[in-house]
């Protein structure tokens, strides 16, 4: 469902080889793919089914409202809210409000954290939900996230540091040189850390857009991170392109030994 144009993409993303890097250990791995949303589960035990039954409910609300507006697959820029819409559409509302995008960048994002949620509220504590490098998680133990960006030699090689207490939590990832997703920037990726994955996704593409605005990979992370200053709804932020990167934020690295994919 989101918008976009095809760009060429590392097998290893292609073929999803990326998720063996999450930590399984004391989870089961459930997967569920409809259409665009392909999602990896790890819980405590096999949720196949109710997350299948989650994402496909969100995905009719949405495939719904755009049918009656299809402006609301193809905007750029925030709409106004729809107050009648249905809840995971009103969420995309905000999210796209705040980061100044168009709301279907939150979609991947949106239906992660929806998943998710919905698996805590049936009982389920550990939970991390994954759709197309997007993420939502609640967990009771510190873990890591690796960053995957495309062909930079920093792929695979740095990880973000997550605290138990900082979650429920999303986590999203924009790129302008991996993946399907429209986008206007040059970044090998744009993570961005926030309480909400409907923000995460959203602000990470504003700001991967921003990188592009300028000549310089230097220069155009700055001119994101004074950016992503002013959105109040973030934790942190993380950019890397080529063999440049920039953070602020709540924001703990840790390297990651592994090779690259």
């Amino acid at each position: 469902m989101k918008s976009g144009v095809k760009t060429r993409a590392p097998k290893s993303y292609r073929r999803r080889s990326y998720r063996s890097l999450a930590s399984e250990e004391q989870l089961v791995s459930s997967y569920f793919a409809l259409k665009e949303t392909d999602l990896h589960i790890l819980a405590t035990s096999d949720v196949t089914a109710e997350a299948g039954e989650l994402a496909t409910g969100f995905r009719v609300q949405i495939e719904n409202y755009l049918a009656e507006y299809p402006e609301f697959a193809t905007a750029l820029f925030p709409l106004e809210k729809d107050e009648l819409a249905p809840p995971i559409v009103r969420r995309m509302f905000e999210a796209a409000s705040h980061a100044g995008v168009g709301p279907m960048a939150a979609v991947a994002g949106g239906i992660a954290e929806g998943v998710g949620q919905g698996l805590l509220d049936a009982g389920h504590k550990e939970i991390i939900v994954e759709n197309g490098g997007d993420l939502f998680m609640s967990r009771s133990v510190a873990l890591t996230v690796s960053i995957f960006a495309g062909q930079s030699p920093l792929s695979n090689r740095l990880g973000l540091t997550i605290m138990p207490a900082q979650t429920p939590l999303g986590v999203c990832t924009s790129s302008g040189t991996v993946g399907h997703s429209l986008s206007f920037g040059l970044a090998d990726s744009v993570t961005v850390v926030a309480d909400s994955a409907f923000v995460a996704d959203a602000a990470a593409t504003r700001l991967g857009n921003e990188v592009g605005c300028a000549k310089e990979p230097g220069a155009g992370i700055e001119r994101a991170l004074e950016v992503a200053k002013s959105m109040t709804l973030l934790r942190g932020v993380l950019i890397i392109c080529g063999e440049t990167m920039g953070a602020v934020g709540e924001i703990e690295l840790t390297p990651l030994s592994g090779e690259r994919r």
